[in-house]
């Protein structure tokens, strides 16, 4: 099974690794069937071992590669680097932005739980797009050797994407289901979030494989997109429970795990 997974094109690995991803999500998501309600503390220990798991894999998997690479370019190293970092946090943080802009605009402020379940939902999606593309850029950059890119990291990183996506549906299908939503239609809007993951990931690593060049910017832009997640999104998340020193276990242990399997395996 390994063996076939290793022989395929580089993009059909993306196009599998992020439908896994997808699948996750639609998991999350298809708990509404079973629960109205999730246990918290089960969340927030997944978000917590998800981010540091992302948070690890944002070196070792994708930045640590950009900068080697870029330096076998003859690139300007820290420019390359810092230009794609600072550019994928920027473009979640103008996004953020737009959304909050366009819900003011809107009257969308302090709706229904129906409604905030719903602008959830679009949030998610915007920051699955960043997250499918940092999984497809993994693994376009397989075909050039370096030595931070292996399949064992960009599997991992898609299985820490995957891990984080599982709290993410079940956040926007039970609420959902809460406010009167048939468990069908809560489900369909769950999983739909990630969606984009797998669109994501084939056109990530088209790009590397196409334009080698951009490829030092990719790797560290996925690096700074997936960190804004983390730090917006999954850990301020998971520190809401109120054992915060235990869900903050939870992330050194995640960042270990990604830590020792990368650099084991790599």
């Amino acid at each position: 099974m390994v063996d076939w997974f290793l022989a395929l094109p580089h993009t059909v690995q993306a196009l599998l690794a992020t439908l896994f991803t997808w699948g996750v999500t639609a998991l999350g998501a298809g708990l509404v069937f079973f629960f109205k309600t999730m246990n918290k503390n089960a969340l927030d220990a997944m978000l917590g071992f998800a981010a540091g798991v992302m948070t690890a894999a944002s070196f070792w998997s994708l930045l640590s590669p950009a900068i080697e690479l870029a330096e076998t370019l003859g690139m300007n190293v820290w420019f390359t680097a810092l230009l794609g970092f600072l550019g994928g946090g920027a473009l979640l943080y103008l996004g953020d932005r737009l959304w909050e802009h366009l819900e003011r605009r809107g009257g969308l402020d302090g709706g229904s739980s129906k409604r905030r379940a719903l602008m959830l939902m679009s949030s998610i999606t915007l920051h699955n797009i960043p997250e499918g593309l940092s999984v497809g850029v993994a693994f376009g950059s397989l075909a050039y050797g370096l030595d931070g890119a292996t399949p064992a990291a960009a599997c991992l990183l898609a299985l820490g994407i995957g891990i984080q996506n599982l709290p993410e549906g079940t956040a926007v299908s039970v609420p959902l289901r809460r406010e009167g939503m048939s468990r069908g239609k809560a489900f369909f809007l769950g999983q739909a979030s990630g969606i984009v993951e797998p669109i994501a990931g084939v056109l990530g690593a088209l790009l590397v494989l196409k334009v080698r060049l951009l490829l030092p910017y990719m790797l560290a832009f996925a690096a700074g997109a997936m960190i804004y997640v983390v730090v917006e999104e999954l850990i301020p998340e998971s520190q809401t429970n109120k054992r915060k020193d235990v869900m903050a276990l939870f992330t050194l242990i995640g960042f270990s795990v990604m830590m020792v399997l990368d650099v084991a395996l790599g």
